[in-house]
């Protein structure tokens, strides 16, 4: 009898038809995808030896009557559902990391342990984020960044708190414990998973801070085509915004470090001007004669935030002051060792928050400033500078910076018109064609980007819309 002839037909992986698409979804369920459908690696080579035996197999019988065919067992495949990369589908499956050679390390398959996470701050997770945004790490759910993370959104997440796995949707919220949509704060995430069909618009993103007052917006970082990106993004999400839903990373330490259990808690009741050294709370006690190593708890003395100072206690207030809603004082995200303006205007603006003024809101923190900080108490700062009274006008009678929110499409304000005049004083007007005007468009934040990156500024630095350190640069 004539040799039967074995013929595999594979659409092309791509296709976006609904025919396509569920047929990749029975291939999930039946056996490993291909790597051009979106499946794992080193799903191929076992996929291969199966049709090679299967094929064997029909040789060997053919002398006789019927075929028989000899297969070998398929691996066991990795835990949780596998991922498909189609256009509903932004996230892929659980898998170890992988090495330079794409192999995996460690035991295919195994997961991080959620009882066992490392602890890290919410500046280090947004400057990991950071990376892959300077590097425009391309999307993919079958390819993995040189950190051995997968390229999908649950991928950069994983890598973002340093789990040391590629978690998926479906596992990302056993790291994490649910909170409300006031509580968010920077390195959070906002997780949609779809249990009934988890190739259907299952995605997560980082939340990098709220954009103006109206928490109608959010700076989103996520991993999404063609590449790593931060934008301004709707909340939850541009579409099924109901079921994104706020998580707080476990191992999430704030940036702080936690009150001693045996510190006394001393009531906030604002009452005379702060001065150094000297406690602003009736009743309380002084301050020791200097912190004892490691101790952060105890207001280190005014000596420490003088200009030009470079010390951890610096480092540790702009942390601080970045949990308390500081952080767009803060361009990078980032409060470093040296008192600056940057930490100066946050100082302030924490302390009008206070309802503080005069001498009491001066921008150099105190005892009382230090302790509403340590233990968390005091009121947070709002999202923008409205409630602060600004300094004495600079150049051009222009005040303080005026905020973030100032700056977006479409907005009128005396300060953009200032900002354009002042980037032609500099050097920076090339792309106005008239103006510049008082309402901010393109031309201001190209000009604007111009004048960032020959700050030596990249990535999202230097995205064209000025923060407070653009703002105090342009106006020196």
């Amino acid at each position: 009898m004539p040799m039967p002839a074995f013929e595999e037909y594979e659409p092309a992986g791509d296709c976006v038809c609904r025919g396509c698409a569920q047929r990749r979804r029975a291939l999930a369920r039946a056996r490993a995808i291909p790597l051009r459908d979106g499946g794992h690696p080193a799903a191929r080579g076992a996929r291969r030896a199966l049709v090679l035996a299967t094929a064997a197999g029909v040789v060997l019988g053919g002398g006789g009557g019927a075929a028989v065919a000899v297969t070998t067992p398929a691996p066991t495949p990795t835990p949780g559902p596998v991922a498909l990369d189609d256009p509903g589908s932004p996230q892929g499956g659980r898998t170890p990391l992988h090495g330079p050679k794409g192999g995996p390390v460690g035991q295919p398959g195994a997961p991080a342990n959620p009882g066992a996470v490392k602890r890290i701050d919410r500046t280090t997770i947004i400057n990991r984020a950071k990376l892959w945004l300077d590097a425009k790490v391309p999307y993919s759910m079958s390819t993995y960044f040189t950190d051995g993370y997968r390229q999908d959104c649950s991928g950069y997440v994983s890598m973002a708190w340093n789990l040391g796995s590629n978690e998926w949707t479906g596992s990302l919220d056993a790291f994490a414990t649910k909170i409300t949509k006031e509580e968010l704060l920077p390195g959070d995430m906002l997780l949609f998973h779809n249990p009934a069909d988890p190739n259907n618009g299952s995605h997560v993103v980082i939340f990098g801070g709220w954009v103006d007052e109206t928490r109608t917006h959010y700076v989103a970082y996520e991993q999404t085509r063609p590449h790593t990106r931060k934008l301004a993004t709707p909340y939850g999400y541009w579409e099924n915004a109901t079921k994104y839903l706020p998580y707080r990373f476990n191992g999430v330490t704030s940036g702080t470090v936690p009150i001693v259990p045996t510190t006394p808690v001393v009531p906030v009741v604002p009452v005379a001007p702060e001065v150094p050294g000297v406690p602003a709370v009736p009743g309380a006690e002084p301050p020791a004669a200097g912190p004892k190593p490691g101790d952060v708890t105890v207001f280190p003395g005014a000596a420490q935030f003088a200009p030009g100072a470079t010390n951890d206690h610096v480092a540790q207030l702009g942390r601080m002051l970045i949990e308390r809603g500081a952080y767009r004082f803060y361009p990078k995200g980032v409060a470093d060792r040296t008192w600056s303006e940057h930490d100066k205007l946050a100082t302030q603006a924490f302390q009008h928050a206070q309802g503080w003024a005069g001498a009491d809101a001066d921008g150099i923190p105190g005892a009382h400033t230090w302790r509403l900080l340590v233990q968390k108490q005091g009121n947070n700062i709002p999202p923008t500078v409205g409630t602060a009274p600004p300094p004495a006008p600079g150049p051009g009678g222009v005040r303080a910076y005026p905020g973030a929110a100032v700056f977006r499409p479409g907005q009128s304000h005396p300060a953009v018109a200032a900002l354009g005049r002042q980037l032609v004083k500099k050097g920076f007007g090339k792309y106005y064609t008239s103006g510049p005007g008082p309402r901010w468009g393109e031309a201001d934040r190209r000009n604007v980007e111009a004048f960032q990156r020959a700050q030596g500024w990249r990535g999202a630095s230097a995205n064209g819309y000025p923060g407070p350190e653009t703002w105090r640069r342009l106006f020196a």
